[in-house]
């Protein structure tokens, strides 16, 4: 899963992007309004974890920019402003939850897990295909009755794969939800990851789970294309 983190106070900035690796979100990050709009603007965000009180342009201003232009990616607000005033401007500019500082990261977790949920469709935490299932909570993965033992990186695509079960999905399309602006890894690292993830999803199963959409990309379903 893809996390901008807009926020001007740098060393809390940093934490929150080192929280997020350690649970394996891919993550970029940014230090004022004008700069997360051209973040927003070039790439597909599952979340973003936003100040409100920033330079250049404030959180309201790009909240406001992004739903004007039809972009209903779920924005958390992390902010010092806790009035009921202030909350109610930015829920009515379309914000999807705030946490006041200061905060405390399970909490931050959680409600990123929450809203990651909603926008997928999902009322848990658990996505399940056929006899796959994942659990975005605990980090597992059960195929049957077996326990199948996933890299962050294994875990974030096939998380994404669920998260669109029957949507054929580009390389180009996996790849910018997995890696952030600084990955200068091999073309063809998304290829890699999916071999990795055939060997340990479908290898010992008769029904194959993970299908090649020649010229076009992957798609995870529950039956044969």
């Amino acid at each position: 899963m893809r996390v901008l983190v807009v926020e001007d106070e740098k060393d809390l900035n940093r934490i929150i992007y080192k929280k997020l690796k350690v649970e394996g979100y891919s993550v970029d990050c940014c230090y004022n309004g004008e700069e997360a709009l051209d973040y927003i603007n070039s790439t597909n965000y599952d979340i973003i974890i936003m100040d409100i009180m920033m330079p250049k342009k404030n959180g309201y201003e790009v909240l406001k920019n992004m739903r004007e232009n039809k972009n209903n990616t779920p924005v958390l607000f992390l902010t010092a402003k806790d009035t009921i005033e202030d909350r109610v401007i930015g829920l009515d500019l379309g914000a999807d939850d705030y946490l006041i500082k200061p905060f405390h990261f399970d909490e931050l977790m959680a409600r990123i897990r929450v809203l990651i949920r909603r926008k997928h469709g999902n009322i848990n935490n658990e996505l399940k295909v056929a006899d796959l299932v994942l659990n975005v909570n605990t980090h597992t993965v059960k195929r049957g009755n077996k326990e199948i033992d996933l890299s962050s990186k294994e875990f974030s695509i096939l998380e994404y794969m669920m998260q669109n079960v029957g949507i054929v999905l580009s390389r180009e399309k996996l790849e910018e939800h997995i890696w952030n602006y600084d990955y200068q890894g091999a073309s063809n690292m998304i290829d890699v990851y999916i071999r990795y993830l055939r060997v340990k999803i479908d290898k010992d199963f008769e029904t194959k789970l993970i299908h090649t959409v020649r010229g076009v990309g992957y798609v995870l379903k529950d039956k044969e294309l």
